[in-house]
């Protein structure tokens, strides 16, 4: 049996202004705050002797190579996104960056959604990828249309009841 897995597919390459500003706010911190503190942390455990039995060591090491990992995945990523902060030309239409009051066509529950980038999502805030199942489902459609969305649970019918740009 193989151990080889298709590539994950590429994830659209759009961000807000504000999932910008956070996402350089993050390299910004580890990269001048948390990395040296951990650095003079490995130091001072490395002074300490043996490192083959040491704990400290061996735990800021690692924490280092997790600091880098992420530190080298924004800097690429930061340059490869496009940042959105425009209203579309059709402002009466769902596309990236819109906030979509949805109804669902059986049970009437009203819900709320962002269509932001892959890098910024919040379930907590009803923050969704525009990769994700309901949000591609949506995009191009306007107020009082009605959709279908494959979700993980199976088909969902929709109807759009409010389309707004602006945080």
């Amino acid at each position: 049996m193989s151990r080889w897995r298709p590539p994950p597919e590429k994830s659209t390459a759009l961000i807000t202004r504000e999932g910008h500003a956070r996402l350089k706010a993050e390299l910004d911190d580890l990269w001048r705050v948390r990395r040296p503190e951990v650095v003079k942390a490995l130091a001072a455990a490395a002074a300490e002797g043996d490192r083959s039995e040491n704990a400290e060591y061996t735990y800021r090491k690692k924490q280092l190579g997790e600091i880098d990992r992420r530190v080298r995945y924004l800097t690429k990523r930061l340059e490869s996104l496009k940042v959105v902060d425009t209203v579309p030309s059709d402002p009466d239409a769902v596309f990236f960056g819109a906030s979509v009051e949805l109804e669902h066509a059986v049970s009437g529950e009203a819900s709320r959604y962002r269509i932001v980038g892959p890098d910024e999502t919040d379930a907590k805030l009803g923050w969704i990828s525009i990769d994700s199942p309901l949000a591609r489902a949506m995009l191009k459609k306007r107020i009082d249309d009605e959709f279908e969305a494959l979700l993980p649970g199976g088909a969902q019918r929709f109807f759009i009841v409010g389309v707004e740009y602006g945080g």
